[in-house]
Order: C-alpha cells, then structure tokens, then sequence
C-alpha cells in the first residue's frame, strides 16, 4: 500500500479528533474534562483548529492512502509542551476543575503525543510510515524522538520493532505508561 504523508490542515478536525480520542482514552478525558470518549472528541476538534495546544493541526502529520485519510502522528519539540499545555489548563479552569495539567515531554526531545491509524488499515505499515517520518524529523532536529505507551498496548511492537526502547515509566490520569526512545 502507498502511503502519501501530509502536514494536517483545519479541515482534518473531523477526521483526527476520534482517533487521537481513540489513541489517548484517559489522558483525553482528562485534558478535556470530560468522562466520555464521545464529549472528549468533540472538545479535541475544537483544539484541533486552533493554533498553540498540543492538539493543534499544526503538530499533526495526516498519513493517506488510496485517496482517504487513514491515519496520524501528533508530534512536537519538547521544550514547547509547556506552553502547549497552558490551553488545556485554561479550559479545566473553566469548567471549575483543577487546572493540573502534567506535561508529558520534556526539553531536549522531539514528543510522539499521539500515534493512530483507523482500525481497517492496522498492520499494513501506516504506523511504521510515520513513525518514520517522526523519527526522521527528529534526527533533524538533533533530538531523541521520545514517547509513552500504556501498559498493553498493542503498538508497543511497532515502538520495539522501530528502535525505540523504554528508557523509564510515568504514571497520567490514572494510568501507567512506560517512557520509550529512540536516539539518532
């Protein structure tokens, strides 16, 4: 299968925002203030359009195939989840919830916040296609390309597969995830 790779564009909302829902579960409810998956989709489009959170379109590269949309990675320069995170804080804030937000990258690294394709084109190399990409861009940036994976997941292989090892763990909204690298 050709997999033809893109920057994410504001039009991609409707498409990203479930599957990002999807990939990030607690993490997702937790950022949104929200305890369904429907609801935190929903808040995730309305970040999706907007520029300077984590779950912008501008730190999104949209993976298609055959025409349709199959697929995404989420990514940023660590150093930026701080600031990307200060939208989520305020929104918590106005929903009367605590405003905890804990950055999950660090400076230093490029951050795959998120990694998904849709359920009928899993193990056909979608993944591992921007999972390249991602580490290439890193490489780039003279960066480690860093990320968390939860406990059971399925996509740990592709992370093992693809060079990344686990390098500690950390523990968000209730979950356990180990901290996985790969360096240039």
């Amino acid at each position: 299968m050709t997999v033809h790779l893109r920057p994410a564009q504001t039009f991609d909302a409707e498409f990203a925002a479930p599957l990002i829902q999807e990939a990030i579960g607690a993490i997702g409810h937790h950022l949104t203030g929200t305890d369904n998956d429907t609801d935190a989709a929903h808040v995730i489009a309305q970040f999706f359009v907007l520029r300077g959170n984590r779950l912008s379109f501008t730190n999104v590269l949209v993976a298609e195939a055959q025409g349709q949309r199959v697929g995404l990675a989420l990514v940023y320069p660590g150093e930026l989840a701080h600031a990307l995170d200060d939208p989520f804080r305020q929104h918590r804030r106005s929903l009367g919830l605590s405003p905890e937000v804990v950055s999950e990258a660090e400076a230093g690294e490029f951050y795959l916040d998120t990694l998904a394709t849709l359920p009928a084109v899993r193990g056909q190399g979608i993944g591992a296609a921007l999972l390249g990409a991602c580490f290439a861009r890193a490489q780039s940036l003279g960066l480690p390309l860093t990320l968390l994976v939860e406990d059971g997941n399925p996509a740990r292989r592709l992370y093992e597969r693809s060079g990344l090892t686990e390098v500690g763990r950390r523990e968000l909204a209730g979950h356990s995830y180990a901290r996985m690298e790969r360096r240039a």
